[in-house]
């Protein structure tokens, strides 16, 4: 017959090892593959070499029809219009752009080639993702997060990048 403590101890082994399965399984996936959409538009667009330079707090009168890499500022000189939902180190980047016109309402894809925090604003108000979907291991692409966008005025906020630059594209979804 097993002792309490031994009944314990194999309760204990139990439930460190379902924790650990548990996290085992939110790690994130790997390789282009694992994406859960397809992402060959996207990563095209992020791995061309005629992005659009731009300094944060740049204005822009539409939507570029190409990706773009964007100078960020050390977190605590970034001046974000908006503070982000999710704070970063002193030793990360953070930047940000106005976009003047949205041409067309709809669902759009915000790629990203390394991790970052993403925050939209459009009338005043912080846009909720509509989907995500991310990777490590895939050349070129990291993150894809998808809004929906209505015309007008976007404000485009990125925090928490580990280097100074970032590319990123805006792209519909078809």
């Amino acid at each position: 017959m097993m002792s309490i403590a031994r009944a314990r101890q194999a309760a204990i082994i139990l439930i460190l090892l379902g924790i650990s399965t548990i996290t085992a399984g939110a790690a994130e996936p790997s390789g282009c593959a694992a994406f859960k959409w397809p992402i060959d538009r996207e990563r095209a667009s992020l791995t061309a070499p005629d992005k659009t330079q731009l300094t944060s707090g740049q204005t822009l009168d539409a939507l570029p029809t190409r990706a773009m890499v964007l100078a960020l500022k050390p977190a605590a000189e970034a001046s974000l219009p908006k503070p982000p939902e999710r704070g970063s180190a002193p030793e990360r980047f953070a930047g940000f752009v106005r976009i003047k016109q949205v041409g067309k309402a709809g669902t759009y894809t915000v790629a990203l080639p390394a991790a970052a925090w993403i925050n939209t604003v459009q009338a005043d108000r912080t846009l909720k993702p509509s989907g995500f979907s991310g990777a490590t291991d895939c050349e070129g692409v990291r993150k894809l997060v998808r809004y929906e966008f209505g015309a007008g005025e976007l404000l485009l906020q990125l925090s928490g990048v580990s280097s100074e630059t970032i590319a990123l594209a805006i792209l519909p979804v078809e």
